[in-house]
């Protein structure tokens, strides 16, 4: 578990270091390319990048006045569902090279902001309140998700690193609260998760008696519970209804059900 300011630390370097792979694939872009679609339905290289900063921008609002971020969920009201959609759509109307800038901007102080923070802090969010630990976690979750959506509209083939624990970690760790958002009932007992790491060391969580199984590559299991890639599109083994039907409502991100990926889509 991630306990202490080291640990803030390393997690930091990481969310900076898979920052910055996403921004070499948008930097030299035409500021024409910035409108391709990606595979999230209505959604341009400038909306992915748009949602990213305006996320960084909350995060850190909600790491340094945790009241105003408060106001800022308050205000949202009815529109708590959609409101999200909405800032990215409107801060992706802004011109490229600005968008570029303010995300670089907002990621740094977000950086800056978490490292700040007391340990034992608990900072508020749209889900559960969360360590910074679990923060710099979850905004590197969606960094990572979000340039999958880019690289799959550029058509670049991204090669996996050891971040990914990260995000299979988170993915795990959200089991139950895949089930609330859906309104139901996670099973009690613990599941066994078994993933081959990018460099073929194996990465696990749960008993390894458990009856409820999941095992294969750790890329695909975090294209699974960012919701990027379809299950049948996926070299993951599943032993036991329980686990099969968690994998069918697995989502590492915070907010409603998302409509996830086709099978198929990316064959």
């Amino acid at each position: 578990m991630l306990t202490d300011m080291a640990d803030v630390e390393a997690l930091l370097d990481d969310f900076a270091a898979e920052c910055a792979e996403l921004d070499a694939l948008v930097a030299d872009l035409d500021p024409a390319e910035w409108g391709r679609d990606t595979p999230a339905p209505g959604w341009s290289i400038a909306h992915q990048i748009a949602h990213l900063t305006w996320t960084d921008e909350v995060a850190a609002v909600a790491a340094t006045d945790p009241e105003r971020f408060g106001k800022l969920v308050e205000e949202a009201g009815p529109r708590a569902l959609t409101f999200v959609d909405e800032a990215a759509a409107a801060k992706a109307r802004t011109p490229a090279p600005e968008l570029l800038a303010e995300w670089r901007s907002r990621r740094t102080a977000l950086i800056d902001a978490l490292r700040q923070v007391p340990a034992g802090t608990k900072l508020p969010w749209f889900g559960p309140p969360m360590s910074p630990a679990s923060m710099v976690t979850a905004r590197l979750m969606e960094t990572w998700a979000h340039g999958q959506d880019v690289a799959d509209a550029l058509g670049v083939v991204r090669t996996p690193t050891a971040r990914l624990r990260h995000i299979a970690h988170l993915g795990v760790r959200t089991r139950n609260y895949a089930y609330l958002v859906h309104g139901r009932t996670a099973p009690a007992e613990e599941f066994r998760v078994e993933l081959t790491a990018p460099d073929g060391s194996p990465w696990t969580w749960g008993p390894a008696d458990a009856r409820q199984r999941i095992s294969g590559s750790a890329l695909d299991f975090c294209q699974l519970v960012t919701q990027r890639r379809h299950l049948d599109d996926l070299d993951l083994a599943v032993v036991g209804d329980d686990a099969a039907e968690w994998l069918s409502l697995a989502q590492a991100f915070a907010g409603p059900p998302g409509a996830g990926r086709t099978a198929g889509q990316f064959a």
